[in-house]
């Protein structure tokens, strides 16, 4: 009784917070950085839930995927500084390498 009991109440809470974050993507214009926290929030409670077995993990996975899907229809992601990572800027200064070829094709020529 106790586990299903405070089961219950996460699976509201997740609920609750799934709720908000779809709102917030269909609903009322609202700020970008708040759509994208909410959303966060309940991708999070999703995962939470799903690691301490409440959920099944292909549930939470099916609900994060609807609501990523939401989000991507409104072209909302996280701005990432330019510059960082494999795709910024940075890489894109750098020209690309040409292949080398390998030992196999060297030996086939003679």
């Amino acid at each position: 009784m106790r586990r299903a009991a405070r089961n219950r109440g996460v699976r509201s809470e997740v609920k609750t917070l799934v709720v908000k974050a779809r709102k917030s993507l269909v609903g009322p214009p609202v700020a970008e950085s708040e759509r994208f926290a909410l959303t966060l929030e309940a991708v999070r409670a999703l995962d939470r839930a799903a690691s301490k077995g409440v959920l099944h993990r292909n549930n939470a996975a099916r609900r994060k995927a609807r609501l990523t899907k939401q989000m991507a229809k409104l072209a909302i992601a996280p701005v990432a500084p330019a510059g960082k990572g494999k795709k910024g800027a940075a890489a894109a200064a750098v020209p690309a390498a040409k292949p080398v070829p390998s030992k196999s094709a060297a030996s086939k020529k003679k």
